[in-house]
Parts: structure tokens; C-alpha cells; sequence
């Protein structure tokens, strides 16, 4: 066993000491060891039942005849750090956790290693470490927050983010804006759209990383319990059969997992993590490969911030298992974590309730939820959620209002500075830029709320996975380098043209030449990590991972 470093021979004395001082027996110095990553915290919603699921981990460990040894991992809640300096740290955390996990991992010599986690970029980066790693390894994702209802409308969290939006505009007063807030995250769990929490716990799984039904269990409710204890006896079944990650993660996998984003319109945050999970383990994943994918792959199924439908409704239709089912010539047929194959998941799909998944000849819309546009304002890409944008806002050309801060153009879009055919441009928003690329929900959801129909957003900065509309991220290369993106002005005019994949500043070369030479960086004074943080990233068309 890979522990038997830290608790064979004489001497290894000393460490045995210490393990005993954990309370560890004679008896559980012979099991394999296996580390559990708990992100469980009392200030995420989405965390706050993990340390249920992480005992059921251990339960079904010990039960299997292991010894299990939890540890403790951060997690940022990107709601609460929200519209303030600090939404920086949250992309940026998701290489801390990495590096934490493969730091406790590497250090203690455990045998294999199960993951509890849930929101934004704790999976993405608990998935980093298990590939990273490759030892025998299980996620357990926390599931999603159920929804409440006011009046006759589902309200989730973007209802609230928007409501802010509507009270300014006088659309509701402050009694409805109390309801919003005391309502619209009424439970445990992720919330309940398909966000990038819920993108990933649903990329989790169709990757073959977590149990079926893992990423859409509800949380807090007993069967995500049973998953989770089936989950630590699972990891004892790898352990004794050598099987690590790299025995059954692929390539396909990859492909399957960006399928699946754009059968479902996942949120545009996959772009950036599965490259960075995929280069774990020495894949690479191209802009190019999402847009091809995206080309062939119909949209059937509409989940908030798209519709009404939640992720609970996802489950009750029966889940990833189901989508495999219903679109099983789209995927590869790939083992996964489970023991089953991605065909043998689907040939035990079933629907428990309504069934919101539209059949595969009778899509929603022909392409998937997400589309990758270039020209002259995005030379190496940029990302949009196409599955949530309008039909009459699929093409669009506007006037430029540019604004060098999420601050500055929130203010401005509150006081009513914005108006119909405006093009809001937000920069130096990017990995290096912010640096951490913060997410712009509150500018887009401020747009919706005050009723705004005909107004883009384009940033080098990114969205959550609740954004809805003509929203474009991840501008590539970003304002902090010198992108096209820093040389907009105000009045310029830009065209948007989803189906054409294009994004056009219609400034002329030599205007932009004569721009570039006027342009410097904009300094920002950074220390701590960010500072590390800026100096290591990479643009977001590589997944803003740290290079050099």
C-alpha cells in the first residue's frame, strides 16, 4: 500500500505515534488510508450539509474496511463575494485547492482520496487534484438548493439578484424586495439553476468522476446520504483494485462532458475549467473543440436562468443518466468511476416525475447552450451563452458605453444612464486584469431588473451561470494586455452576430493603430497572492491556469 511509507518498520516509530495520537488502532494501521477533502464551511449555503455527506463517506469507508483520515478545504460562496474586491479570489481560489489537496495528499501518503465538495471552483478544483494526483480517487458533489415559490413563480437566486434592478426601476416595492431576499435561498445546497455550481456537478458525473445521480440528488436529502456512503465504500473497491483516474478518463470523456454542457446550456464557466481539468491530465482542450461541439449538438433542455425548471426538475426527469439516455449517439461510451460504462448508466435511466428533456429530434434549439464568437474585438475568443439569449437579440449592433470597472458601469446602469441599443463594455476585468476575472451578474442582472430588452454586455471578465441575455465574456486577449478590448471608446460601434460566431468593433485598422500607441497598461497595486496570482495566469482561452 502507497501508506505503508508513512507506517511500516521500525522506523516509522515516530509517525505511528502520531497516527495513534489521532486515535488511530493497531487494527486501522493495516487498512489502506484514505483521505477525505471536506470543503464544508458554514458561510456557503452550498457547503453547509457537507460535513452530513462527509460522514457518510467515512461510514461507508469503514465499513469496507478502510481508515479514513478528513481534512479541511476553502471555498468562497461567488454570491456573497459578489460586486466587491472580493470576487478577485474566487476564480484565483480554485489553484489554491488544488494545491492544497495534492499538498495533504502527497505529504501524508494516503492510498486513495475522496472529494466533498459543491459550488463554484471548489469541484473544478477538487477534480485538478484527483487527476492531478491519479491515485485511486471518488467525488461526491453536495447536490442543489431546492426552490421556493412566491405567488405562482419559482424564485431562485437570480430572481434576487435581479429584484435590486426591479426596486430601482419602481417595479416592486421594499415589502416584495424582503420577500425576494427571505425566499429565494431558502435551503442548503447549490443554488438551484444551472449555474456554474450545477454545471459542474452535472460535468462531474458525465465525466465518470462521482456516482449517477450524484450531481442532481437534492442536498440534504437521504438518498445524496446514500450516495455519499456508497461513494466511501466505492473508494475501497478502487483501492483494492489498483484503479486510479487515467484507467478510464479520456479524451471522450472530455468530449462527452462539453456534450453535455451544450445539450443542458450549461454556464459559460466551463470553458474555462474543464481545459484546466483536462490539462491535469495531459489533454488539451481548444476553443475551437467547445464551438464544434456546439455546431452538432442540439439544446434540449432549459434550466434557469433559461426557464422556470430547476435542477430538482433535471433529477426528477432523471438526471445525467436520462440525458445520456436520450441523447445516446451524441456520447462516447466511456467507463466511469462506478464500474458502469456511460451506455450501461443509460440503460438504467428512468424518469421519476415530470420529464422536462425534450427528445433529441425535436430540440429546443438546433445548436448548444454555448457558442464561441471571434473578429477583431476577440482575436482568440470569447464566450456566450447563446441558449439564453433572445431570438431578436441574436444579432445586434450597438453604441459603446465602456467603463473600466464592474463599479463604474453598475452605477451607471442604477441611475438610468444606460439605454436601449447601448453596448455596456466592462475591461481590464480579465485573469491578470482584476486580476481573478470576476463575474458580472450584478451589471446583467441590474440590466434585466430594470427592464432594459435591447442592451449587450461584453467583458473580459466572466458571468455566472444565472446570467441571461446578450451577455459576452471572456474577451480574449484581455484589456490588462493590450487586447482590441482596451482600445473601445465610447460611441464606437460594435456588432454582434451569434450565428456567424462574430464579434467586430467597426473601428478602422488604422484608428486602432493610431489608439494602440496612445494606450498604456492600467497599474494596479497588488500584494498576496493576487500579486502571484496575476504574474502566474494565463488568458481565459487557456482556462486562466498558471503557466511558468
Amino acid at each position: 500500500m502507497r501508506s505503508d511509507i508513512v507506517k511500516k518498520g521500525a522506523e516509522r516509530t515516530a509517525h505511528r505515534a502520531l497516527l495513534k495520537a489521532t486515535g488511530v488502532t493497531d487494527d486501522d494501521m493495516e487498512k489502506p488510508f484514505i483521505g477525505i477533502a471536506n470543503a464544508y464551511n458554514d458561510i456557503v449555503p452550498g457547503h453547509m450539509m457537507l460535513d452530513k455527506l462527509t460522514k457518510a463517506v467515512r461510514e461507508g469507508i469503514c465499513a469496507a474496511g478502510g481508515t479514513p483520515f478528513e481534512f479541511g478545504v476553502m471555498g468562497i460562496c461567488d454570491g456573497i463575494a459578489m460586486g466587491h474586491d472580493g470576487m478577485r479570489y474566487a476564480l484565483a481560489s480554485r489553484e489554491l485547492i488544488a494545491d492544497t489537496i495534492e499538498a495533504m495528499v502527497e505529504a501524508h501518503c494516503f492510498d486513495g482520496l475522496v472529494v466533498v465538495g459543491a459550488c463554484d471552483k471548489i469541484v473544478p478544483g477538487m477534480l485538478m487534484a484527483m487527476l492531478r494526483l491519479d491515485i485511486p480517487a471518488i467525488a461526491v458533489t453536495g447536490g442543489p438548493m431546492l426552490a421556493e415559490r412566491i405567488g405562482d413563480k419559482v424564485v431562485t437566486i437570480k430572481t434576487a439578484f435581479e429584484a435590486a434592478g426591479e426596486y430601482k426601476a419602481g417595479k416592486i416595492d421594499e415589502k416584495k424586495l424582503k420577500l425576494y431576499e427571505d425566499y429565494c435561498a431558502a435551503y442548503c445546497g447549490s443554488c438551484q439553476g444551472l449555474y456554474t455550481a450545477n454545471t459542474m456537478q452535472l460535468l462531474t458525473e458525465t465525466l465518470g468522476l462521482s456516482l449517477p445521480y450524484c450531481a442532481t440528488s437534492p442536498c440534504g436529502s437521504s438518498r445524496k446520504l446514500r450516495i455519499a456512503k456508497m461513494s466511501g465504500v466505492r473508494i475501497m473497491e478502487l483501492v483494492k483494485e489498483g484503479i486510479k483516474p487515467s484507467d478510464f478518463i479520456t479524451e471522450g470523456s472530455f468530449k462527452n462532458a462539453i456534450t453535455m454542457d451544450m445539450l443542458v446550456g450549461g454556464s459559460t464557466n466551463t470553458v474555462l475549467h474543464l481545459p484546466a481539468i483536462a490539462r491535469e491530465a495531459g489533454i488539451k482542450l481548444s476553443l475551437d473543440l467547445f464551438d464544434e461541439i456546439s455546431r452538432k449538438t442540439p439544446h434540449i433542455v432549459a434550466i434557469d436562468p433559461a426557464s422556470e425548471y430547476t435542477i430538482a426538475d433535471l433529477d426528477e426527469s432523471g438526471g445525467v443518466p436520462m440525458l445520456f439516455r436520450k441523447a445516446k449517439d451524441l456520447f462516447s461510451d466511456e467507463m466511469t468511476v462506478s464500474g458502469m460504462s456511460v451506455y450501461e448508466i443509460a440503460e438504467r435511466a428512468f424518469v421519476r416525475g415530470r420529464d422536462i428533456i425534450a427528445e433529441i429530434d425535436k430540440p429546443l434549439h438546433k445548436e448548444g447552450g454555448i457558442a464561441i464568437l471571434r473578429g477583431n474585438l476577440a482575436e482568440k475568443g470569447c464566450v456566450v451563452k447563446q441558449a439564453a439569449v433572445s431570438e431578436d437579440m441574436m444579432k445586434f449592433e450597438g453604441s459603446a458605453k465602456v467603463y473600466d470597472s464592474e463599479q463604474e458601469a453598475l452605477k451607471a446602469i442604477l441611475n438610468n444612464e444606460i439605454e436601449e441599443g447601448d453596448v455596456v463594455v466592462i475591461r481590464y476585468m480579465g485573469p491578470k486584469g482584476a486580476p481573478g476575472m470576476p463575474e458580472m451578474l450584478l451589471p446583467t442582472a441590474a440590466i434585466s431588473g430594470m427592464g432594459l430588452k435591447r442592451v449587450a454586455l461584453i467583458t473580459d471578465g466572466r458571468f455566472s451561470g444565472a446570467t441571461r441575455g446578450p451577455c459576452i465574456g471572456h474577451v480574449s486577449p484581455e484589456a490588462m494586455v493590450g487586447g482590441t478590448i482596451a482600445l473601445v471608446e465610447e460611441g464606437d460601434t460594435i456588432e454582434i452576430d451569434i450565428p456567424a460566431r462574430k464579434l467586430e468593433l467597426k473601428v478602422g485598422e488604422d484608428e486602432l493603430k493610431k489608439r494602440r500607441k496612445k494606450w498604456k497598461p492600467k497599474e494596479k497595486k497588488l500584494r498576496g497572492y493576487l500579486a502571484r496570482y496575476a504574474k502566474l495566469v494565463s488568458g481565459a482561452d487557456e482556462g486562466a491556469v498558471f503557466v511558468g
